[in-house]
Protein backbone atom coordinates (compact mmCIF):
# COMPACT_ATOMS: atom_id res chain seq x y z
CA UNK A 1 0.00 0.00 0.00
CA UNK A 2 1.20 3.48 -0.62
CA UNK A 3 2.29 5.91 2.05
CA UNK A 4 0.56 9.10 0.34
CA UNK A 5 -2.11 10.06 -1.33
CA UNK A 6 -1.76 9.59 -5.14
CA UNK A 7 -3.41 9.29 -8.56
CA UNK A 8 -2.82 7.91 -11.86
CA UNK A 9 -4.75 7.71 -14.78
CA UNK A 10 -4.07 4.11 -16.99
CA UNK A 11 -6.29 4.69 -19.78
CA UNK A 12 -8.48 6.89 -21.33
CA UNK A 13 -11.40 6.78 -24.23
CA UNK A 14 -12.66 10.09 -25.23
CA UNK A 15 -13.10 12.15 -21.81
CA UNK A 16 -13.75 9.09 -20.04
CA UNK A 17 -10.93 7.78 -17.82
CA UNK A 18 -9.77 4.57 -15.57
CA UNK A 19 -6.97 4.58 -13.50
CA UNK A 20 -6.09 4.26 -9.63
CA UNK A 21 -6.10 6.27 -6.20
CA UNK A 22 -3.75 4.69 -3.93
CA UNK A 23 -4.05 5.77 -0.16
CA UNK A 24 -2.57 4.35 2.83
CA UNK A 25 -5.62 2.27 3.24
CA UNK A 26 -5.45 0.31 0.00
CA UNK A 27 -6.26 1.20 -3.86
CA UNK A 28 -9.31 2.72 -5.33
CA UNK A 29 -10.19 1.76 -9.27
CA UNK A 30 -11.46 4.31 -11.14
CA UNK A 31 -14.10 5.20 -11.95
CA UNK A 32 -15.41 4.83 -8.26
CA UNK A 33 -18.57 4.26 -6.49
CA UNK A 34 -19.18 4.91 -3.17
CA UNK A 35 -22.03 3.29 -1.42
CA UNK A 36 -22.99 5.84 1.34
CA UNK A 37 -22.37 5.17 5.09
CA UNK A 38 -24.56 8.05 6.54
CA UNK A 39 -24.07 7.01 10.33
CA UNK A 40 -21.12 4.66 10.28
CA UNK A 41 -23.14 1.91 8.61
CA UNK A 42 -24.36 1.44 5.26
CA UNK A 43 -27.80 0.67 5.79
CA UNK A 44 -28.66 -3.14 5.97
CA UNK A 45 -25.45 -4.19 5.27
CA UNK A 46 -22.44 -5.93 6.60
CA UNK A 47 -19.14 -4.34 5.96
CA UNK A 48 -17.96 -7.71 4.59
CA UNK A 49 -20.75 -8.08 2.83
CA UNK A 50 -20.69 -3.96 1.28
CA UNK A 51 -16.36 -5.02 0.03
CA UNK A 52 -18.05 -7.95 -1.63
CA UNK A 53 -19.46 -6.62 -3.73
CA UNK A 54 -16.79 -5.13 -5.03
CA UNK A 55 -16.75 -1.18 -3.28
CA UNK A 56 -13.25 -0.09 -2.48
CA UNK A 57 -14.34 2.83 -0.63
CA UNK A 58 -17.35 4.26 1.63
CA UNK A 59 -18.49 7.32 2.62
CA UNK A 60 -19.31 8.60 5.76
CA UNK A 61 -21.59 11.54 6.94
CA UNK A 62 -20.03 14.60 8.86
CA UNK A 63 -23.41 15.91 9.95
CA UNK A 64 -25.14 13.19 11.42
CA UNK A 65 -21.84 11.54 12.66
CA UNK A 66 -21.20 15.17 14.59
CA UNK A 67 -24.79 14.89 16.14
CA UNK A 68 -24.86 11.04 16.63
CA UNK A 69 -22.46 9.29 18.56
CA UNK A 70 -20.48 12.67 18.43
CA UNK A 71 -17.00 13.07 16.65
CA UNK A 72 -14.87 13.03 19.68
CA UNK A 73 -16.72 9.65 20.66
CA UNK A 74 -15.64 8.09 17.59
CA UNK A 75 -12.49 9.54 17.84
CA UNK A 76 -11.92 8.24 21.57
CA UNK A 77 -12.76 4.42 20.13
CA UNK A 78 -10.04 4.40 17.42
CA UNK A 79 -11.41 6.52 15.05
CA UNK A 80 -14.21 6.05 12.39
CA UNK A 81 -12.62 2.98 10.01
CA UNK A 82 -12.04 0.75 13.55
CA UNK A 83 -15.78 1.84 14.75
CA UNK A 84 -17.69 0.81 12.11
CA UNK A 85 -15.04 -2.60 11.35
CA UNK A 86 -14.51 -0.94 7.59
CA UNK A 87 -10.46 -1.12 7.41
CA UNK A 88 -10.44 0.81 3.97
CA UNK A 89 -10.84 4.10 1.97
CA UNK A 90 -13.62 6.08 3.70
CA UNK A 91 -14.70 9.57 2.29
CA UNK A 92 -16.76 11.89 4.71
CA UNK A 93 -18.69 14.69 3.22
CA UNK A 94 -18.25 18.71 4.86
CA UNK A 95 -21.68 18.64 6.25
CA UNK A 96 -22.85 21.51 3.64
CA UNK A 97 -25.42 19.49 2.22
CA UNK A 98 -27.15 18.50 5.23
CA UNK A 99 -27.36 22.16 6.24
CA UNK A 100 -28.58 23.50 2.73
CA UNK A 101 -31.30 20.75 3.56
CA UNK A 102 -31.94 22.23 7.23
CA UNK A 103 -32.82 25.96 5.27
CA UNK A 104 -35.83 26.46 8.01
CA UNK A 105 -33.59 25.40 10.67
CA UNK A 106 -30.45 27.34 10.09
CA UNK A 107 -28.66 30.76 10.66
CA UNK A 108 -25.78 31.22 7.59
CA UNK A 109 -23.20 33.95 7.91
CA UNK A 110 -19.74 34.55 6.76
CA UNK A 111 -18.10 32.92 9.44
CA UNK A 112 -20.33 29.46 8.65
CA UNK A 113 -24.06 27.98 9.80
CA UNK A 114 -25.53 27.85 13.25
CA UNK A 115 -28.09 25.43 12.54
CA UNK A 116 -30.73 23.12 14.86
CA UNK A 117 -30.36 19.25 15.13
CA UNK A 118 -33.32 17.58 13.32
CA UNK A 119 -32.61 15.09 16.24
CA UNK A 120 -33.49 17.03 19.57
CA UNK A 121 -33.41 20.32 18.11
CA UNK A 122 -30.25 21.15 19.68
CA UNK A 123 -27.99 24.24 18.08
CA UNK A 124 -25.03 23.87 16.32
CA UNK A 125 -22.19 25.46 15.05
CA UNK A 126 -20.40 24.50 11.27
CA UNK A 127 -17.82 26.38 9.75
CA UNK A 128 -14.46 25.48 7.48
CA UNK A 129 -12.71 24.89 10.33
CA UNK A 130 -14.95 23.29 12.48
CA UNK A 131 -15.74 21.14 9.73
CA UNK A 132 -12.30 20.25 8.84
CA UNK A 133 -11.56 19.68 13.07
CA UNK A 134 -14.63 16.97 12.86
CA UNK A 135 -13.25 15.28 10.15
CA UNK A 136 -9.82 14.92 11.64
CA UNK A 137 -11.27 13.36 14.56
CA UNK A 138 -13.27 10.86 12.50
CA UNK A 139 -9.98 10.10 10.96
CA UNK A 140 -11.28 9.74 7.25
CA UNK A 141 -8.89 9.03 4.32
CA UNK A 142 -10.76 12.17 2.18
CA UNK A 143 -11.83 15.28 3.22
CA UNK A 144 -14.14 17.57 2.21
CA UNK A 145 -13.93 21.54 1.84
CA UNK A 146 -16.82 23.12 3.66
CA UNK A 147 -19.33 24.73 0.81
CA UNK A 148 -22.55 26.06 0.96
CA UNK A 149 -24.78 24.25 -1.77
CA UNK A 150 -28.10 26.63 -2.95
CA UNK A 151 -30.51 24.90 -3.77
CA UNK A 152 -32.00 25.38 -7.24
CA UNK A 153 -33.91 26.46 -9.06
CA UNK A 154 -31.94 29.64 -7.76
CA UNK A 155 -31.13 33.30 -9.67
CA UNK A 156 -27.91 33.69 -10.84
CA UNK A 157 -27.21 36.27 -8.32
CA UNK A 158 -27.69 33.88 -5.64
CA UNK A 159 -25.59 31.36 -7.27
CA UNK A 160 -22.59 33.51 -8.15
CA UNK A 161 -23.08 34.70 -4.15
CA UNK A 162 -22.76 31.56 -3.01
CA UNK A 163 -20.46 30.31 -4.79
CA UNK A 164 -17.62 32.91 -3.91
CA UNK A 165 -18.41 32.20 -0.39
CA UNK A 166 -17.56 28.89 -0.69
CA UNK A 167 -14.56 29.58 -2.40
CA UNK A 168 -13.59 31.49 0.63
CA UNK A 169 -14.64 28.89 2.82
CA UNK A 170 -12.79 26.80 0.02
CA UNK A 171 -9.30 28.67 1.06
CA UNK A 172 -10.00 28.59 4.93
CA UNK A 173 -10.70 24.68 4.77
CA UNK A 174 -7.27 24.09 2.99
CA UNK A 175 -5.31 26.77 6.37
CA UNK A 176 -7.61 24.53 8.68
CA UNK A 177 -6.76 20.65 7.61
CA UNK A 178 -3.00 21.52 7.82
CA UNK A 179 -0.50 19.04 7.03
CA UNK A 180 -1.56 15.53 7.24
CA UNK A 181 0.02 13.18 5.01
CA UNK A 182 -1.60 9.95 3.73
CA UNK A 183 -5.14 12.10 3.89
CA UNK A 184 -6.51 14.36 1.14
CA UNK A 185 -8.42 17.65 0.97
CA UNK A 186 -10.65 17.83 -2.08
CA UNK A 187 -12.14 21.27 -2.66
CA UNK A 188 -16.14 21.21 -4.30
CA UNK A 189 -16.69 23.17 -7.59
CA UNK A 190 -20.10 25.45 -7.32
CA UNK A 191 -21.79 27.62 -9.63
CA UNK A 192 -25.07 25.86 -10.35
CA UNK A 193 -25.43 25.65 -14.34
CA UNK A 194 -23.80 29.07 -15.32
CA UNK A 195 -20.73 27.88 -17.20
CA UNK A 196 -18.85 31.21 -16.46
CA UNK A 197 -19.54 31.02 -12.75
CA UNK A 198 -18.26 27.32 -12.45
CA UNK A 199 -14.95 28.36 -15.01
CA UNK A 200 -14.75 30.87 -12.06
CA UNK A 201 -15.06 28.50 -8.77
CA UNK A 202 -12.36 25.97 -10.52
CA UNK A 203 -9.68 28.44 -11.16
CA UNK A 204 -9.83 29.43 -7.78
CA UNK A 205 -9.95 25.95 -6.47
CA UNK A 206 -6.97 25.44 -8.71
CA UNK A 207 -5.02 28.73 -7.29
CA UNK A 208 -5.74 26.65 -3.82
CA UNK A 209 -4.70 23.99 -4.74
CA UNK A 210 -6.34 20.77 -3.60
CA UNK A 211 -5.39 16.35 -3.93
CA UNK A 212 -8.79 15.87 -5.40
CA UNK A 213 -11.62 18.00 -7.08
CA UNK A 214 -15.81 17.89 -6.81
CA UNK A 215 -18.19 18.88 -8.92
CA UNK A 216 -20.97 20.08 -6.06
CA UNK A 217 -24.52 21.57 -6.66
CA UNK A 218 -25.86 19.19 -8.61
CA UNK A 219 -28.30 16.44 -8.80
CA UNK A 220 -30.11 19.02 -6.33
CA UNK A 221 -32.77 19.54 -8.58
CA UNK A 222 -32.17 20.52 -11.77
CA UNK A 223 -32.76 17.29 -13.79
CA UNK A 224 -30.16 15.49 -15.69
CA UNK A 225 -30.21 17.33 -18.94
CA UNK A 226 -29.38 20.28 -16.87
CA UNK A 227 -26.58 18.21 -15.22
CA UNK A 228 -25.01 16.37 -18.34
CA UNK A 229 -24.82 19.82 -19.70
CA UNK A 230 -22.68 21.16 -16.92
CA UNK A 231 -21.05 17.94 -16.77
CA UNK A 232 -19.99 18.66 -20.94
CA UNK A 233 -17.76 21.24 -19.48
CA UNK A 234 -17.21 21.27 -15.83
CA UNK A 235 -14.31 18.25 -15.70
CA UNK A 236 -12.48 20.19 -18.33
CA UNK A 237 -11.99 23.09 -15.95
CA UNK A 238 -10.53 21.10 -13.41
CA UNK A 239 -6.68 19.39 -13.48
CA UNK A 240 -6.41 16.22 -15.36
CA UNK A 241 -3.65 14.79 -12.86
CA UNK A 242 -6.26 15.01 -10.01
CA UNK A 243 -9.44 12.91 -9.28
CA UNK A 244 -12.93 14.54 -10.37
CA UNK A 245 -15.65 13.51 -7.82
CA UNK A 246 -19.77 14.24 -8.80
CA UNK A 247 -21.48 14.50 -5.16
CA UNK A 248 -24.37 12.28 -4.53
CA UNK A 249 -24.88 10.58 -8.11
CA UNK A 250 -26.96 8.70 -8.96
CA UNK A 251 -29.08 6.55 -10.82
CA UNK A 252 -26.78 4.17 -13.65
CA UNK A 253 -27.92 5.77 -16.46
CA UNK A 254 -26.43 9.43 -14.63
CA UNK A 255 -23.36 7.16 -13.48
CA UNK A 256 -22.47 5.96 -17.29
CA UNK A 257 -23.35 9.85 -18.92
CA UNK A 258 -20.89 10.91 -15.86
CA UNK A 259 -18.07 8.59 -16.91
CA UNK A 260 -18.13 9.74 -20.24
CA UNK A 261 -17.62 13.41 -19.65
CA UNK A 262 -14.88 12.71 -17.53
CA UNK A 263 -16.42 11.72 -13.94
CA UNK A 264 -14.07 9.57 -11.58
CA UNK A 265 -15.49 9.31 -8.85
CA UNK A 266 -19.22 9.26 -7.48
CA UNK A 267 -22.16 8.35 -4.50
CA UNK A 268 -25.54 7.97 -3.81
CA UNK A 269 -27.61 6.46 -1.19
CA UNK A 270 -30.03 5.17 -4.16
CA UNK A 271 -28.79 1.45 -4.24
CA UNK A 272 -29.85 0.94 -0.44
CA UNK A 273 -32.69 3.27 -0.38
CA UNK A 274 -34.41 1.54 -3.31
CA UNK A 275 -33.62 -1.64 -1.35
CA UNK A 276 -35.14 -1.01 1.39
CA UNK A 277 -38.54 0.14 -0.32
CA UNK A 278 -38.49 -3.07 -2.69
CA UNK A 279 -37.00 -2.19 -5.61
CA UNK A 280 -34.21 -3.68 -7.74
CA UNK A 281 -31.94 -2.23 -9.92
CA UNK A 282 -30.57 -4.71 -13.07
CA UNK A 283 -29.52 -4.59 -15.81
CA UNK A 284 -32.78 -4.40 -17.66
CA UNK A 285 -33.73 -1.53 -15.69
CA UNK A 286 -36.24 -1.11 -12.09
CA UNK A 287 -37.94 -4.08 -10.63
CA UNK A 288 -40.32 -3.33 -8.03
CA UNK A 289 -40.52 -7.02 -6.12
CA UNK A 290 -43.64 -5.22 -4.62
CA UNK A 291 -46.09 -5.60 -7.44
CA UNK A 292 -48.34 -8.63 -7.69
CA UNK A 293 -46.96 -10.02 -10.96
CA UNK A 294 -43.97 -11.53 -9.02
CA UNK A 295 -45.90 -13.63 -6.41
CA UNK A 296 -45.63 -16.67 -8.35
CA UNK A 297 -42.61 -16.06 -10.24
CA UNK A 298 -39.92 -18.44 -9.31
CA UNK A 299 -37.06 -16.83 -11.30
CA UNK A 300 -34.62 -14.98 -9.92
CA UNK A 301 -33.85 -11.05 -10.34
CA UNK A 302 -31.44 -11.34 -13.00
CA UNK A 303 -30.64 -14.81 -14.13
CA UNK A 304 -27.21 -13.26 -14.83
CA UNK A 305 -26.09 -11.75 -11.32
CA UNK A 306 -24.13 -13.54 -9.15
CA UNK A 307 -25.31 -11.81 -5.71
CA UNK A 308 -26.89 -14.38 -3.16
CA UNK A 309 -30.39 -12.51 -3.98
CA UNK A 310 -30.69 -13.88 -7.55
CA UNK A 311 -28.63 -17.37 -6.67
CA UNK A 312 -30.71 -18.47 -3.60
CA UNK A 313 -33.67 -16.79 -3.51
CA UNK A 314 -37.07 -16.27 -6.33
CA UNK A 315 -38.99 -13.09 -7.15
CA UNK A 316 -41.99 -14.54 -5.44
CA UNK A 317 -39.46 -15.14 -1.91
CA UNK A 318 -38.25 -11.42 -2.95
CA UNK A 319 -42.31 -9.75 -2.79
CA UNK A 320 -43.18 -12.42 -0.10
CA UNK A 321 -40.70 -11.08 2.68
CA UNK A 322 -41.27 -7.72 1.25
CA UNK A 323 -44.87 -7.84 1.81
CA UNK A 324 -44.55 -9.89 5.27
CA UNK A 325 -42.36 -7.00 6.50
CA UNK A 326 -39.23 -8.95 7.20
CA UNK A 327 -35.54 -7.14 7.50
CA UNK A 328 -33.99 -9.81 4.83
CA UNK A 329 -36.14 -8.36 1.90
CA UNK A 330 -34.22 -5.03 2.46
CA UNK A 331 -30.92 -6.78 3.35
CA UNK A 332 -31.00 -9.02 0.16
CA UNK A 333 -32.11 -5.73 -2.05
CA UNK A 334 -29.66 -3.86 -1.31
CA UNK A 335 -26.85 -6.39 -1.42
CA UNK A 336 -27.92 -7.14 -5.05
CA UNK A 337 -28.12 -3.19 -5.81
CA UNK A 338 -25.04 -2.60 -4.99
CA UNK A 339 -23.38 -6.10 -6.61
CA UNK A 340 -25.09 -4.41 -10.07
CA UNK A 341 -23.38 -0.94 -8.98
CA UNK A 342 -20.15 -2.44 -8.33
CA UNK A 343 -20.41 -4.39 -12.01
CA UNK A 344 -21.42 -1.60 -13.53
CA UNK A 345 -17.98 0.07 -12.53
CA UNK A 346 -16.12 -2.83 -13.67
CA UNK A 347 -17.62 -2.78 -16.86
CA UNK A 348 -17.01 1.01 -17.70
CA UNK A 349 -13.32 0.47 -16.24
CA UNK A 350 -12.85 -2.08 -18.55
CA UNK A 351 -14.17 -0.79 -21.30
CA UNK A 352 -12.21 2.34 -20.91
CA UNK A 353 -8.94 0.17 -20.61
CA UNK A 354 -10.03 -1.84 -24.04
CA UNK A 355 -10.88 1.23 -25.67
CA UNK A 356 -14.42 -0.20 -26.05
CA UNK A 357 -16.68 2.22 -23.91
CA UNK A 358 -19.22 3.13 -27.33
CA UNK A 359 -19.76 -0.19 -27.62
CA UNK A 360 -20.58 -0.70 -23.70
CA UNK A 361 -22.86 1.88 -23.67
CA UNK A 362 -24.69 1.24 -26.61
CA UNK A 363 -25.76 -2.64 -25.01
CA UNK A 364 -26.00 -0.63 -21.39
CA UNK A 365 -28.74 1.34 -23.59
CA UNK A 366 -29.72 -1.04 -25.31
CA UNK A 367 -30.79 -4.15 -22.17
CA UNK A 368 -32.57 -1.11 -20.38
CA UNK A 369 -34.62 -0.01 -23.26
CA UNK A 370 -35.68 -4.14 -23.36
CA UNK A 371 -37.28 -3.08 -20.08
CA UNK A 372 -37.63 -6.58 -17.47
CA UNK A 373 -38.75 -9.67 -18.55
CA UNK A 374 -42.40 -10.69 -19.23
CA UNK A 375 -44.70 -11.82 -16.14
CA UNK A 376 -45.08 -15.83 -16.57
Amino acid sequence: MSEKFSFQVSATDGRARTGIIDTPRGRIRTPAFMPVGTAATVKAMLPESVRATGADILLGNTYHLMLRPGAERIARLGGLHRFMNWDRPILTDSGGFQVMSLASLRKLTEEGVTFSSHIDGSKHHLSPETSMEIQRLLGSDIVMAFDECPALPASEEQVAQSMRMSMRWAARSRDAFGDRPGHALFGIMQGGVTRELREESAEALKAIGFEGYAIGGLAVGEGQEAMFGVLDYAPGFLPADKPRYLMGVGKPDDIVGAVLRGVDMMDCVLPSRSGRTGQAWTRRGQVNVKNARHADDPRPLDEHCSCPACTGYSRAYLHHVFRAGEMISGMLLTWHNLHYFQELMAGLREAIARGELAAFVTEFAALRAQGDIDPL
